[in-house]
């Protein structure tokens, strides 16, 4: 079965390697050679990095001769930001109704929630 999207984005940056490549080139665009070289990994490995990355739609390189900039795809991490922030609305959404009704319990005096 397929993975869709999301998962793919975040199968991708589970990997330490790729959330550093990802912030990187958040700051700027770079090269593969220019990626590779913080990292003590052959080329050929930060290649695989950048394919899972490119697959999940997370970065691309546009075609064209070599050196091609690796640049940075938003849209996969807008998925993600829409994703986390619908379940980060639903807590907070819980926890504020319980405060209501933990506010509601203690102005009833006994704690009991009873009037």
């Amino acid at each position: 079965m397929p993975l869709d999207t999301l998962s793919k984005v975040f199968s991708a940056l589970a990997d330490p390697t790729r959330r550093d490549m990802v912030a990187r080139l958040s700051v700027a665009d770079a090269t593969v050679n220019q990626l590779a070289e913080p990292y003590r990994m052959s080329l050929q490995a930060v290649y695989k990095h950048l394919r899972v990355l490119e697959d999940a739609g997370v970065v691309r390189r546009p075609p064209g001769p070599q050196p091609r900039p690796v640049r940075l795809e938003t849209a996969a991490l807008d998925l993600m930001d829409e994703w986390i922030e619908r379940y980060r609305r639903r807590a907070e959404e819980r926890y504020q109704r319980l405060d209501r009704l933990l506010s509601t319990m203690d102005e009833s005096g006994d704690g009991e929630g009873r009037p």
